[in-house]
């Protein structure tokens, strides 16, 4: 069925469900392309702050927490096309994009220190992939999605692959696990072939000049609020009423709890809209302290997942959460931010790795049990950060190992344990022991049981298409949408939902911006091919 686009939503309201950059890119989307006034659309959020998964806060007496950063390259399309109309957060003459380019221009990625064994940097002048493993990464690459469904990485390869220098590049870069979906390390193989060159050394990797949260979400919430967008905090969407027909399916009452508990209803006319975030990475995430570890919730806490789940069971074409969802032992891991009122750890770790702060990135302890990998961002990392202020972030992929010298599971330490872990791998126990009894360093652990969901084994059909067949007034938005071609944990898989969703239900005379196609590309192929074959 050929979908009608709506051409004069002069009087539409659109209902944006969620936060997360995908709704705000589609709010900015629908103003500036869709000529939809920007008081008739409004964001439900459940939290009572912006932002999803782009997040950044806190302060210096009590300590950072970024609970992790999404990756940028120059080929999001879509993801830079969105900033580019958006003033920066300090500089109402510049955009984000021309901020972000210019401040990466500067800080470049050249990762001199990028795994660790024993404290000494690894010679990753080679992957260390036989020529057997070569050919089976070739093959992936060629091979068809559709014969992949529900098939794990570890399906593919074998064991000694795991212990090649590409497979910890790759899986501390991007947090695959030996179990996740092989369809989408294809994907991502395919997707990302023009950085597989500067792996060892992070090229290509951009940043933004603060967190993500000042640096993104900021400058978009006051472009949309200079706009008129109405967002409404603490509204959580806990179940849509749809109609379904033989050839139309049309969303018809968004049912609304607000933070006090009471039910409310919003009833959709026609010509309104509703835009769904369904599912969520950093949902039911909980913040540990310097002496208390955090509390792994379940999904039960999770407004986003049981939205989904309740909306999945009215129509086979709304995927099925359970596949992301059920397994949080093998989707959670734990991050941890550290504030540092002295600068002995900072000085160490540039003399160390040879990279000053910012053109670093992931420094991983290969032979830490909780394969544990830190960032030290250019500093300040907050606008709030003074100068003798310094945070870094890192993370572990197997929370639920015991430390090599903290005789726990990282998900039961607390924040001064976890620090004591890397110092142990880091060999600066004795270094940082002052510092530590000083009370100069804070450290705030985070459990996340659903960060690594969107990586879970799935097949077709899994993940909803971003508009459904019949789909007359609603759209899915998100990492659990369905996008060929592109991948998820990335902003630009969110941005490109809200351009798909808003060009597909709008008339806009635009049409979605196409996934960079660099696996057709002669001079990256070759490229790749010299350096996987060192």
């Amino acid at each position: 069925m050929q979908r009608e686009k709506n051409k004069n939503p002069k009087n539409s309201k659109i209902y944006l469900i969620g936060s997360g950059i995908a709704s705000l890119a589609s709010a900015v989307y629908l103003i500036k392309d869709a000529e939809v006034s920007g008081k008739n659309i409004h964001i439900l959020e459940q939290n009572n702050i912006l932002g999803g998964a782009l997040d950044g806060a806190g302060d210096p007496e009590n300590g950072f927490v970024v609970r992790g950063g999404r990756m940028h390259e120059e080929h999001f399309e879509c993801y830079w096309d969105l900033l580019s109309n958006i003033p920066s957060y300090e500089d109402p003459n510049i955009s984000v994009k021309d901020e972000s380019f210019e401040f990466s221009s500067k800080f470049v990625s050249n990762a001199k220190a990028r795994l660790l064994k024993n404290g000494e940097k690894m010679d990753l002048t080679s992957f260390g992939l036989s020529l057997k493993e070569k050919i089976s990464l070739l093959k992936l690459t060629l091979t068809s999605e559709k014969s992949l469904d529900n098939k794990r990485i570890e399906d593919w390869f074998e064991e000694e692959f795991f212990e090649t220098n590409y497979w910890k590049l790759w899986t501390t870069m991007f947090a695959f696990q030996k179990w996740s979906s092989l369809a989408e390390m294809r994907r991502y193989m395919r997707r990302f072939i023009h950085l597989v060159d500067g792996l060892p050394r992070l090229g290509g990797i951009m940043r933004t000049k603060y967190n993500q949260y000042e640096s993104d979400v900021i400058p978009l919430k006051r472009f949309l609020q200079e706009k008129g967008v109405q967002f409404e905090m603490e509204k959580q969407v806990v179940d849509i009423d749809f109609n379904f027909s033989a050839d139309k399916k049309i969303a018809e009452v968004l049912h609304i709890f607000d933070k006090n508990g009471k039910k409310d209803e919003i009833i959709l006319r026609e010509n309104d809209y509703v835009f769904i975030t369904n599912g969520s990475i950093t949902e039911s995430t909980d913040n540990g302290s310097w002496t208390k570890p955090p509390v792994l919730k379940g999904k039960s806490t999770s407004g986003a997942w049981m939205l989904w789940e309740k909306i999945a069971k009215k129509d086979k074409g709304f995927g099925n959460p359970g596949v992301f969802s059920d397994n949080i032992d093998l989707q959670k891991w734990y991050s941890f931010t550290a504030t540092l009122k002295d600068r002995t750890f900072h000085d160490y770790m540039e003399k160390f790795s040879g990279n000053i702060d910012g053109t670093g990135g992931l420094v991983t302890m290969t032979d830490s049990n909780w394969l544990m990998s830190i960032v030290i961002a250019r500093q300040p990392h907050f606008s709030n950060q003074q100068n003798d202020v310094k945070i870094f972030w890192g993370y572990g992929l197997y929370p639920d190992k015991e430390g090599n010298y903290i005789k726990k599971k990282m998900s039961e330490c607390n924040g001064e344990e976890i620090l004591e872990e890397l110092w142990y791998h880091l060999k600066i126990q004795d270094l940082m022991k002052p510092i530590v009894d000083l009370g100069a360093i804070n450290c705030i652990p985070v459990a996340m049981p659903f960060i690594d969901s969107l990586f879970m084994p799935r097949a077709r059909g899994d993940r909803p298409e971003v508009l459904p067949e019949g789909a007359v007034n609603f759209a899915f938005l998100g990492q659990f949408a369905e996008l060929p071609k592109d991948c998820v944990f990335t902003v630009e898989y969110s941005v490109r939902c809200a351009q798909t969703a808003v060009y597909g239900l709008f008339e806009t005379g635009k049409e979605v911006l196409p996934v960079y196609d660099s696996i057709n590309k002669p001079q990256v192929l070759l490229k790749t091919i010299k350096a996987m074959s060192k």
